[in-house]
């Protein structure tokens, strides 16, 4: 479970996002929509510690904690510790390593169990498993997209923050996408997507609307 109450973010002395409250739970679909500028991404780094400074609450329930644990606070933790906690991050710009293989890649991020996550993420992404020795500049855009939610998955994460994953992407690869991230709906994840393309939103257990920084709708 993953609940913001009352987050405020700054660029500087620029207010970007304005009391934004939400939650997301195991095995749930959220889908983040709005125009360009309207806070889609800020709200995405600040869950991760990213870029820019918060006011409010970001509290977390990490499944593998104590039995009986309850939602602790993590807006204090740096980017790391909420990625060791199991908060999954990949970001519009991919941030891939392109002089690297798909394999180097996946690998670069792996946990302990390198192989149980690697032969997961392939499963989810067949297409990847011809190119393991490509490197990742001579990628189309959807598979670097792909390469991109992969890596992320090697990390184990338990909730999964997604920045526009479908944006300028081939139809064919849109699906293979949605349909990827609906598995690991059913697997149990959590997923925060910030997304216009409506075969995922369509396929969203809730939707939430941004307007200049605020929920205008969920």
């Amino acid at each position: 479970m993953l609940e913001v109450d009352q987050l405020n973010a700054f660029y500087g002395p620029a207010q970007a996002l304005f009391g934004v409250s939400l939650q997301v739970a195991p095995g749930e679909l959220v889908v983040l929509q709005g125009l360009n500028g309207a806070g889609k991404s800020t709200l995405l780094k600040s869950l991760m510690g990213l870029e820019v400074r918060t006011e409010g609450c970001i509290r977390y329930r990490d499944p593998a904690g104590p039995q009986g644990a309850g939602l602790a606070p993590i807006e204090r933790w740096d980017t790391h510790r909420r990625a060791q906690a199991g908060l999954g991050y990949v970001a519009e710009d991919r941030r891939l390593f392109t002089e690297l293989t798909v394999r180097e890649n996946l690998r670069i991020a792996a946990g302990r169990d390198l192989q149980a996550q690697e032969a997961r993420a392939l499963d989810l992404f067949p297409a990847l498993k011809a190119m393991l020795g490509r490197r990742a500049a001579q990628m189309s855009g959807g598979e670097q997209q792909m390469l991109a939610i992969a890596r992320t998955l090697m990390t184990g994460p338990r909730i999964l923050l997604l920045d526009e994953p479908c944006e300028g992407i081939a139809p064919v690869l849109v699906e293979a996408i949605r349909d990827a991230l609906l598995a690991l709906r059913r697997q149990g994840l959590g997923l925060l997507v910030a997304e216009q393309n409506q075969l995922l939103a369509a396929r969203a257990d809730r939707l939430v609307l941004l307007v200049a920084g605020k929920v205008r709708g969920s």
